[in-house]
């Protein structure tokens, strides 16, 4: 990236290269989007895949506010926990039964990484009638984890 940008050229056969006017645009990612982060920069991920597995199954359940991890996910899992609380809700109205907190406990906490700042995570998590698992894809943005990818199973 120079810190100019540069311009376009076109080939005139009468009189060599032209060069345009108009310049090429920034590409607004480069210097603005989520920058890549090094797995040396970013905290231990474990604290951060249980506390989220164990938010998002509150969220599911009516007992937390999506806005509260808005922060730590992306906007496409974003989107796919507010659609899945949706259907949380309708659910819940058609059945007449209100929000709780679910009742369970953390079990193992699986973690790899395939790739220098990029995690993938799975938290089982065992409640009363089932044991349910919890799967992510955290990558390093920013200087701090973001998860890119979110499977309740």
């Amino acid at each position: 990236m120079s810190p100019m940008p540069a311009r376009a050229t076109e080939i005139n056969a009468d009189f060599g290269p032209r060069i345009n006017t108009r310049l090429a645009r920034y590409n607004d990612d480069d210097y603005f989007g989520f920058q890549p982060t090094s797995r040396d920069e970013l905290p231990d991920p474990t604290t951060l895949v249980e506390n989220l597995a164990r938010s998002v199954l509150e969220i599911i359940a009516g007992a937390r506010d999506l806005d509260q991890i808005a922060r730590w996910v992306s906007d496409d899992v974003y989107r796919h926990l507010a659609k899945r609380v949706q259907i949380a809700v309708r659910a819940r109205s058609a059945t007449g039964a209100a929000p709780t907190r679910p009742a369970f406990t953390l079990g193992r906490t699986i973690i790899t990484e395939p790739l220098d700042g990029i995690v993938e995570a799975v938290v089982i998590v065992h409640g009363r009638a089932r044991t349910r698992s919890v799967a992510f894809r955290l990558e390093g943005l920013d200087h701090r984890w973001r998860a890119t990818a979110l499977h309740v199973l």
